[in-house]
């Protein structure tokens, strides 16, 4: 075995057990499915795929387990997707991808059918005619997708006589499946899903099908404490939203037994309670927000020390974040704030991770040898998985990022830090080419840049090549950068999965740069 794949296997592995995790869970939807004599609707918060955040705070977690349980469940099962009209209309972009909601609902439906397992129906939520939801609207209609529109309503959510009638449900489309399990999932926080689920629900009581409603949230993690430090991390994760996770006094009241849940499930229970009785004419079984829950992912956690140290490290990362998305003016200030406090809360320093100082000393490396960019100096590290720390720094010819990589892939691949991987004829041709012929500013090789200049060479260069096998070493290592990342880095870094961090620095003196 390749010595960066034992390394790899050996570090994500430490902490999660997906096949205990498996088992328990689908145990505990097929009990909640029993529950109810004819059907059960299941919202499916969080991501069902490329689930990176957990598998970040899970060392071990399969980022796509929840897909895995999906398979094992694909002939109960039928798959709703949800999206919002609004971020639809607001181009609303998911991050880890860099894709706008829609187009991740695209993507979606691809990867389900991969998988398998395909999406029944879409639903647009608070659909109001904007343009680019009817626009979206055609385009899966013509791919042959079934479209249904559910509507804004006056009085949502507090006038329960008009939401439980035929203007308020009784209003928006009835999506029609014929399995026990009907999956509710969309891109992203309020995307409707808990709309469409109770929409179906008062249409099934109406036709006389008793279906139930649960919820499969993967976190906060009910069953650790308030302060456990993965659940800080989720805090972490949501602060553009302020929610908090704190202890759900129902549960705490029916049962005598301390669990937790998110702020907005605990402020929303009694109205949710409310509506569920007057849709189904009955009490509802649920006594608490964790009562609807069937998370079972404590059951997978096999060393907390090691989840403890990951969620730490995502609240630094979420932290990082933050501070660029402010410097880039997409968040406010109290935001950047909350992100702060959440920091300290979990005991960290941007400093405990561990490739923030190698980045910073980088970058002053280039400063005193002169080795800039139009009076930029920028440094970046990556830790490898085991524990190796590597540097970049920029010049007239590469970004910090893109030396990073050429830096990296010669450690991994055995190769000595003075060997040129890329020939300077080809440096210098794509240098001209930029700056000649696309009349562009910013000349040096971004990181997207240099992998295609260094996929040329190997042609050509064996020790390329070397370089060029050994990027796949890099999936999940940890990378960070003193500067903002141009969109030719990001986009590279992204592809190449690190996890990435930055200074909330830019990277050109420039107010606009698209290079």
């Amino acid at each position: 075995m390749h010595s960066g794949e034992e390394q790899m296997k050996k570090k994500n592995s430490a902490g999660f057990d997906n096949e205990r995790y498996l088992k328990e869970q689908t145990n505990a939807i097929l009990e909640r499915v029993n529950r109810f004599n004819d059907k059960l609707y299941l919202e499916f918060g969080g991501k069902i795929l490329h689930d990176y955040h957990a598998a970040r705070v899970l060392p071990g977690f399969d980022p796509n387990v929840k897909m895995r349980l999906l398979q094992l469940l694909k002939e109960k099962a039928d798959v709703i997707l949800c999206i919002h009209a609004g971020a639809i209309e607001r181009k609303k972009v998911r991050a880890d991808f860099g894709i706008t909601y829609d187009a991740d609902a695209l993507k979606t439906i691809d990867d389900f059918s991969d998988w398998g397992i395909q999406v029944k129906a879409v639903v647009i939520t608070r659909y109001q005619e904007q343009p680019p939801a009817k626009s979206f609207k055609n385009k899966l209609e013509h791919r042959g997708i079934k479209v249904y529109l559910h509507y804004p309503m006056k009085g949502y959510p507090a006038d329960v006589e008009l939401i439980v009638s035929d203007q308020g449900y009784g209003a928006n489309e009835y999506i029609k499946t014929n399995k026990p399990i009907v999956v509710v999932t969309g891109p992203g926080p309020g995307s409707g899903k808990l709309a469409t689920c109770l929409c179906n629900l008062y249409h099934d009581h109406r036709n006389g099908i008793k279906a139930g409603y649960a919820k499969f949230e993967t976190f906060p993690i009910w069953d650790l404490p308030v302060g456990h430090m993965v659940n800080i991390a989720y805090e972490a994760a949501t602060v553009d939203l302020k929610d908090e996770v704190l202890i759900d006094e129902d549960h705490l009241k029916a049962y005598h037994v301390q669990t937790v849940n998110y702020k907005r499930d605990i402020e929303s229970f009694h109205l949710l309670k409310t509506l569920i009785e007057k849709i189904t004419g009955r009490e509802p079984m649920y006594q608490s927000p964790t009562d609807m829950g069937v998370n079972r992912l404590s059951s997978g956690i096999l060393d907390d020390a090691v989840i403890t140290e990951a969620s730490r490290q995502e609240i630094i990362r979420r932290y990082l974040r933050c501070s660029v998305e402010y410097a880039m003016g997409l968040v406010e200030k109290e935001i950047l704030e909350r992100a702060g406090e959440i920091l300290k809360r979990a005991g960290a320093r941007l400093e405990d991770r561990k490739v923030v100082i190698p980045a910073r000393e980088a970058a002053r490396k280039a400063e005193i040898n002169g080795k800039g960019n139009e009076g930029v100096f920028c440094g970046a590290a990556v830790e490898l998985h085991d524990g190796t720390i590597i540097t970049g720094k920029n010049s007239q010819l590469l970004h910090s990022a893109s030396a990073l990589i050429l830096n990296a892939t010669k450690h991994l691949a055995g190769l000595p830090d003075n060997l040129y991987l890329v020939p300077q004829n080809i440096i210098d041709s794509v240098n001209f080419f930029k700056k000649e012929i696309l009349n562009g500013k910013m000349v040096s090789l971004d990181v997207e840049e240099t992998l295609i200049v260094l996929a040329i060479s190997a042609l050509s260069n064996p020790a390329a090549k070397m370089a060029l096998e050994n990027l796949k070493w890099l999936q999940n290592c940890e990378v960070h950068l003193t500067h903002i990342p141009t969109p030719g880095d990001e986009a590279g870094l992204r592809k190449l999965r690190v996890n990435l961090t930055c200074d909330p620095e830019f990277s050109s003196k420039n107010l606009y740069v698209n290079d």
